[in-house]
This record gives structure tokens, C-alpha cells and sequence, in this order.
């Protein structure tokens, strides 16, 4: 059900934004293109209402399809993105392991030197 819907209104969002590319501003003359005035093209009254009714419907369907999206995801208990890395934090602090120190050794002739006590001549 939900992959359907999703179908449906990345279907309608594409068709709803070329509708709306395909429709002219105010004063745009599309049949001046054709060398008559846009009167006669498409009649008196143009494409307008046919244009405006599609748009409408299309407009009507991506909120329908948004709002049933916004519903099913609301339902799923999939809980916030938050708590997985709260959960991550407390496992890593579980299992963090307390690493000794490194001690290097100094060079081998300090070393010897070290361990014999100077004597005086």
C-alpha cells in the first residue's frame, strides 16, 4: 500500500510541475508565436480552463498522496534516529577497554649504565 502510493505521487509531482511548466503567464501571447493572436488559436477563452482544471486535480491528488504518506509514516514505530546513537554511545562506553600505558625503554647503553653504580678511582 505504501510503495503505491509512493508510485503514485512521484507520478503526479512530475506531472504537476510539467502542467504547470507548460502553462503561460499573464500577457504571454502563445498564439502570437504562430503569427495569429492566442484568441484564435484556442478560442475565446484559450487553454485556460482545461489547463486549470488538470492543475487543480493534480493539486488535489499530491495532497491527498502527502497527507496519506505523512499518516503511515506517523504509524510506523520506527522510533527516532537519536536513539540509535544513544545506544551506540552506551554499548561503546560498555565495552571500552582501558588501555595500559606503553612504556618505551630507553637505549641500551643508558640502560647499562643505569644498572651499574659508578664507582670512583
Amino acid at each position: 500500500m505504501e510503495t503505491l502510493l509512493i508510485i503514485i505521487h512521484v507520478a503526479v509531482c512530475l506531472f504537476l510541475i510539467g502542467i504547470v511548466l507548460l502553462q503561460h503567464g499573464k500577457g504571454a501571447d502563445i498564439g502570437a508565436t504562430f503569427g495569429g493572436s492566442s484568441q484564435s488559436l484556442f478560442g475565446t477563452e484559450g487553454p485556460v480552463p482545461l489547463l486549470n482544471k488538470v492543475t487543480t486535480f493534480s493539486a488535489v491528488v499530491f495532497m491527498v498522496t502527502s497527507v496519506a504518506l505523512a499518516y503511515i509514516a506517523s504509524q510506523n514505530d520506527s522510533g527516532s534516529v537519536m536513539s540509535e546513537v544513544v545506544n551506540d554511545q552506551a554499548a561503546q562506553e560498555e565495552t571500552k577497554v582501558v588501555e595500559p600505558t606503553l612504556v618505551v625503554p630507553a637505549d641500551q647503553e643508558a640502560a647499562r649504565t643505569a644498572e651499574q653504580p659508578e664507582t670512583q678511582d
